[in-house]
């Protein structure tokens, strides 16, 4: 008996010694799994997070893009010029006229000869030549298709078939340069589109616009073309109608098309009227490629009243900046009587036949 039980002992502990070691790579490898499973958690989320910052610096990125600093309004262009007028006046437009209109003394001058395209400037010519055929300003015009710009592509807020008094449509034309409303004005001319234009190149012979011709009202068309020196004779010209000086310098205006309860507001597409900073008696804007950015005036400075002519510049804000320079200039020295083009004699403004009506500049 005493045999069997020591048989039974030594089974047994040999049996726990081979087990030992099997429980211990069985342990080990558990363990093991245990640390593979963790690294891999580890590695997924150390990648989630990854991606999840990657996608966050993305829209970082995108959102910086979004809030890149937004570009000057008219102005802050305007406070960050810092001329002051002391110094030589000098104008980014290509090709540049200042005149005193009382006198024509020239006051700068670059490029005054230059043949250029003129864009909306045209409209000026539109105008005089619609009032000088004394033309009913109530009558009711009509767009139609044939006032649609299929040579530019320009767009316009009035529709075909919208109707306007010839009244509202000289005042679109100069103020917003409206397109269409220039068109109409020209299709309405006794005579129709061909006699407008005809009028328009007669009248510019007239005013001593030797530089000049016409193929349009609107301006669209790059054969529209002046000079400096000749777009200062019409200014001077344009100034003597009281229709276009008081269209021209209107900040907004506002019409009601076609009977409908609620009106459709313009505004006037020279910042410098809209800023209400000027004393503006006259003011046309224009641009096609062709001829760049283009802006004409007639105002008082420094006690004087100056016609200003700015041709091809480029940048929407050059010919305020332009116009701004000239201004700071002229008050700077406006008690030594200096001019920047002292070589230049004074212009010599011919005046229109109907002395009674324009006055007479010389």
């Amino acid at each position: 008996m005493i045999k069997l039980f020591k048989n039974l002992v030594l089974f047994y502990v040999s049996f726990s010694l081979m087990a030992l070691p099997i429980e211990s790579l069985a342990a080990q490898k558990k363990s093991e799994k245990r640390v593979h499973t963790s690294q891999k958690t580890k590695l997924s989320k150390t990648g989630v997070s990854s991606r999840l910052r990657s996608k966050s610096s993305r829209v970082k990125r995108i959102h910086y893009k979004q809030r890149n600093a937004p570009a000057f309004t008219q102005s802050q262009y305007l406070a960050a010029d810092r001329y002051d007028g002391s110094s030589m006046l000098q104008l980014a437009s290509a090709k540049a006229l200042i005149i005193n209109q009382n006198t024509g003394e020239v006051v700068y001058a670059k490029n005054t000869n230059a043949p250029t395209p003129i864009a909306s400037i045209t409209k000026l010519m539109t105008a005089m030549v619609m009032l000088d055929a004394q033309l009913s300003l109530d009558e009711t015009l009509t767009i139609t298709e044939g006032d649609v710009d299929y040579l530019k592509g320009t767009s316009s807020r009035l529709k075909v078939g919208a109707e306007l008094s010839r009244s509202d449509m000289l005042q679109l034309a100069l103020m917003a340069s409206e397109n269409r409303a220039a068109s109409a004005l020209s299709r309405y001319y006794p005579g129709g589109r061909y006699a407008f234009i005809k009028a328009m190149n007669a009248k510019a012979i007239q005013l001593g616009m030797s530089n000049t011709t016409f193929l349009d009202s609107t301006g669209l068309n790059s054969g529209n073309v002046s000079t400096a020196e000749d777009l200062v004779k019409m200014v001077a010209a344009a100034y003597q109608y009281p229709e276009i000086r008081m269209a021209s310098t209107s900040p907004s205006h506002e019409v009601y098309v076609n009977g409908h309860t609620y009106a459709v507001n313009f505004n006037n597409t020279n910042g410098l009227v809209r800023a209400g900073q000027w004393q503006i008696g006259l003011s046309k804007t224009g641009y096609i490629s062709e001829a760049g950015r283009c802006l004409v005036m007639q105002a008082q400075i420094a006690g004087q009243p100056m016609i200003i002519v700015l041709l091809d510049s480029n940048g929407k804000m050059t010919r305020i900046g332009d116009a701004n320079r000239v201004r700071k200039w002229m008050e700077y020295n406006s008690e030594s009587n200096v001019t920047t083009t002292g070589q230049v004699d004074a212009l010599k403004l011919k005046p229109p036949p109907n002395e009674e009506r324009v006055g007479r500049i010389s």
